[in-house]
Order: C-alpha cells, then structure tokens, then sequence
C-alpha cells in the first residue's frame, strides 16, 4: 500500500490536474476537527492559545504521514508515535519549557 501511495504522488508531478485534486482533498490535513480539540485543551490550560494554528493543530499527522510516505512502512512502530507525540505535539500546544500537565 505504501509503495502504491509513493507511486502515486510520484506519478502527480506530469498530472496537475490530479495534484490539485489530492491537494484540496488533503488541504487541510483535517484541522477543523483538531482545532476543536486544541480549543478546549486551550480552555481548560492545557494547551497555550499559540495551539490555536491549523499548522500546529495537524503537525503531529503530518509527521506520522511523513513517516508512511519517507519511510516505506506499513506501520509506524510504538517508538515513533510516543516521539511525535512526546517529544514534539506536546511541547509545542503547552508551550516551549512548559512542565508536563
């Protein structure tokens, strides 16, 4: 499955109209949805205001897309999501230096 996706956006290159499709299909890598998350945490201290931005919203599934596409796997091993998540998501919607809620 991951080599067909890898093919398929390789492919993309000579078909813009097919390039522009995927695009406005993955546009907004489903922000809305963690935007709504985020706005809570938000409310509840959780999370800083500065998390209210649709790039920081989906950096964590753009990372693990990134992870299929770059990588080649058909799955993303424990490790790597706990690091996403961990070591980059969390940080980044708490705030740089922020402790651990």
């Amino acid at each position: 499955m991951t080599r067909m996706f890898r093919g398929l956006l390789a492919g993309l290159g000579g078909e813009p109209e097919l390039l522009k499709e995927l695009q406005d299909a993955s546009s907004d890598g489903g922000s809305a949805v963690w935007l709504t998350i985020l706005g809570r945490a938000v409310a509840r201290g959780e999370a800083t205001p500065e998390a209210l931005h649709p790039r920081v919203a989906t950096v964590a599934v753009v990372l693990l897309r990134n992870e299929f596409i770059t990588r080649g796997v058909p799955h993303v091993p424990d490790g790597v999501l706990v690091e996403i998540v961990d070591e980059v998501y969390l940080p980044l919607i708490r705030g740089r230096g922020a402790p651990p809620g």
